[in-house]
């Protein structure tokens, strides 16, 4: 396993409450909230937030719209039957990393490498891990590995604290602090929950599936799948294994608890294969890995049905399409359309389109979302259609209904503020950029953002709107900066 220093992962990894068997609480109770004597839910997602606003630079990190509004939805779909509230809202996002891997960090982020999503082998399976992971989320796992680390030696959360104190006052740079954070952690140690812990996930994980309308079998046969990833690459590090251990005892706990449960067939979301698929192209890459990659998805078209017959043709037409054989893209493509209908197959189409026949693009992007008015990767693309063709007017307008309709979502923020700055909005460009970096918890510059807005505003009303914008931002900041206060070293 490659070691990665200045990234997201590492970074994650050492503040996902990972810590030493010997470090993690043992004999507390496994199941409800930790105490949060010290690390409240306010604190432990603004950690989570420092982190991820490192990791969003990070180049593993998959900045693609449509998988992680799969994964998220796959999340929060879970989360909604967890057996206790959860005090932090669940975001899931992709890795472009071929380990098998997972992990959880504060605030409810939960990061999955895109050789995890590829070895899995049904939508269940994946569920089992992110249920696993979304309980330790739940029983503030992660909260009580960091409470316990800061009353000892106190150096994973006073550094990345003096990164962010520092950044919040102007003083440093917030990505680079997080990330000499992570270099200065213990590196080559063994991180990994306690027994009971992991136990207990596994439990609650299991009755989280079911609920959600998943075959907790497929947990079974993820650890199973785990096991024997463990056993081949033993002596390598790294892996999930190495974070989440592995044990025999685990398995038969799963198993008994499986016997005495019904069957429980599940039907799989469709989009899974084509995510899987995408994810597979995005760890390929070099000729090798993407040629094997070729003969694997081949294989698939020549044995499977349905969904995953479809998919791995998208997958075909994608490879196609990535090495400028557009016509050979188009043929794949159109099987798939023949196989299974899915957001995806149409939103290839119209990057296909766009390149030959920006008119044609331009129609079927209309098409697709009218056909999926809930992908936010299908609006993506028709507004980057939009912008490409120069009708900067209806892309805001578009763009306007999709930051309503999706407030969260920072990409469309951003696709915004260009499409107003194309159509000499100055001052609503800087305002949809200051939301942008608010969304990425960014909050000094997107205070940058609202000051310049004012700046090149002559309007009364508009310079009070955003006056109360930057007012707001920095009563943020200021009990921001009390959370952080009682940690300061």
């Amino acid at each position: 396993m490659r070691r990665i220093t200045l990234n997201l992962c590492m970074a994650a990894a050492m503040l996902a409450g990972h810590v030493a068997a010997g470090a993690q609480p043992v004999g507390l109770p496994s199941m409800g909230a930790a105490s949060a004597i010290e690390l409240s839910p306010a604190l432990e997602r603004l950690l989570g937030q420092a982190i991820m606003e490192q990791g969003y630079q990070d180049p593993t990190y998959v900045a693609d719209i449509d998988i992680n509004q799969y994964l998220t939805t796959l999340g929060q779909r879970l989360a909604a039957h967890a057996p206790q509230p959860l005090e932090q809202d669940i975001t899931v996002f992709a890795v472009r990393d071929p380990a098998i891997n997972a992990f959880a960090m504060p605030g409810g982020y939960i990061g999955v490498n895109s050789g995890l999503m590829t070895a899995t082998e049904s939508e269940s399976e994946l569920a089992s891990v992110l249920a696993h992971e979304i309980s330790h989320v739940m029983q503030r796992h992660i909260a009580r590995g960091l409470e316990q680390q800061s009353r000892g030696t106190g150096v994973m959360v006073a550094s990345l604290v003096g990164a962010l104190l520092a950044a919040m006052a102007g003083q440093g740079d917030l990505a680079m602090g997080v990330a000499a954070f992570g270099q200065a952690a213990v590196i080559d140690r063994q991180l990994g929950f306690s027994r009971g812990a992991e136990q207990e996930a596994d439990r609650v994980g299991l009755q989280m599936m079911r609920q959600a309308g998943f075959d907790p079998r497929g947990m079974l046969a993820m650890f199973r799948r785990l096991m024997d990833a463990a056993r081949l690459n033993e002596g390598q590090g790294g892996g999930y294994a190495a974070t989440h251990p592995l044990s025999i005892q685990r398995l038969s706990d799963i198993e008994n608890r499986l016997d005495r449960l019904p069957g429980a067939p599940a039907a799989a979301n469709p989009e899974y294969w084509f995510v899987r698929a995408r994810l597979a192209l995005l760890q390929a890459r070099d000729n090798m890995t993407r040629q094997r990659l070729e003969e694997d998805l081949r294989s698939q078209v020549a044995a499977q049905h349905g969904p995953r017959k479809a998919a791995a043709l998208y997958g075909l037409a994608l490879l196609a399409y990535e090495a400028g054989r557009p016509g050979q893209a188009h043929d794949w493509l159109e099987q798939a359309r023949a196989a299974q209908l899915a957001p995806q197959i149409d939103m290839l189409a119209v990057r296909l389109a766009l390149s030959q026949d920006p008119q044609e693009a331009l129609k079927l992007s209309a098409e697709a979302l009218a056909r999926w008015p809930d992908s936010q990767g299908v609006a993506y693309e028709r507004a980057q259609v939009l912008q490409q063709m120069g009708k900067s007017r209806d892309a805001v307008t578009l763009l306007r209904a999709l930051v309503k309709k999706w407030p969260h979502v920072a990409e469309f923020q951003k696709m915004l503020a260009m499409a107003l700055e194309r159509s000499d909005d100055v001052v609503e460009a800087h305002e949809a950029m200051a939301t942008y970096y608010e969304l990425r918890g960014a909050l000094p510059t997107a205070v940058e953002h609202l000051d310049q807005a004012r700046r090149h505003s002559q309007d009364f009303y508009a310079q009070s709107r955003i006056d109360v914008r930057i007012r707001g931002l920095r009563e943020r900041l200021d009990a921001q900066r009390s959370l952080l206060e009682p940690f300061k070293r």
